[in-house]
């Protein structure tokens, strides 16, 4: 877990149950829900969160951001993206392959949280939250960013199009397979996002999830569940977790 004043942001990991493979939500049938249900609470609960303060999205790969104050219901809306200046809200983000980025100005408050596959690092996702974060008087200067377990520009193969596509847009995302094939460095791209948005700090998870057993990988795995990453603000009030990373 990392920890910045009063701001924590953290991954887990496949065993943390906050999603489940295909293959095992036809295996549980109608448990798979409440599998998921308590795993997430577990979560939740190991930070010092309250599972009912907790906000998950609906991701589609598309560059949409919202202000939150709470959860977002079930199912959540079409987001790639959430800030909040809500003491005690954790923001989560659900990848297998895609970069989750957190962002968190600790001076304001305000703490965010992306994700950022291809689409929507192309689309401006990453523009949009820091966009949405001095909205609500975070400035960019201040802001520090986690750039979570990603597949790496080693493992990410695509079509010479997609990649001459993303890299008229992101030259940073240029990259050759190992097996020396068209690839994309998403990793770079978003970090130079960030830099070009006028945050200098940039810190990383630098796992590639193809490589880590431990991280679900739709690349390595086909059709697959999600792990998490997760950023709040400590609400003075509640008693925080074990500060471990599920």
């Amino acid at each position: 877990m990392l920890r910045i004043g009063d701001v924590r942001m953290a991954f887990t990991d496949r065993n943390s149950k906050v999603s489940i493979p295909p293959d095992e939500v036809e295996r549980l049938g109608p448990r798979a829900k409440e599998v998921v249900r308590q795993g997430r609470e577990q979560v939740a609960t190991g930070f010092g969160l309250s599972p009912e303060r907790v906000v998950y999205m609906r991701q589609v790969h598309g560059a949409r951001v919202r202000y939150v104050t709470g959860p977002l219901g079930d199912p959540p809306p079409a987001l790639d993206g959430v800030c909040t200046d809500q003491s005690g809200l954790g923001l989560a983000v659900l990848v297998a392959d895609c970069a989750p980025v957190l962002i968190a100005d600790p001076e304001a408050g305000v703490v965010g949280t992306a994700h950022a596959g291809r689409a929507g690092t192309s689309t401006g996702v990453i523009a949009s939250l820091v966009a949405a974060m001095t909205g609500r008087h975070a400035r960019s200067a201040r802001m520090v960013a986690l750039v979570g377990p990603a597949i790496c520009g080693l493992c990410y193969e695509v079509s010479a199009g997609l990649r001459d596509d993303m890299v008229a847009l992101i030259p940073e995302a240029f990259s050759v397979s190992r097996w020396g094939t068209p690839g994309l460095d998403l990793r770079a791209a978003v970090t130079a996002q960030l830099h070009r948005l006028g945050i200098d700090d940039v810190l990383h998870d630098e796992r590639c999830t193809m490589e880590s057993p431990e991280l679900y990988s739709y690349r390595r795995e086909g059709p697959t569940g999600d792990f998490a990453g997760y950023v709040w603000r400590e609400d003075p009030n509640c008693s925080t977790g074990s500060g471990d990373a599920v």
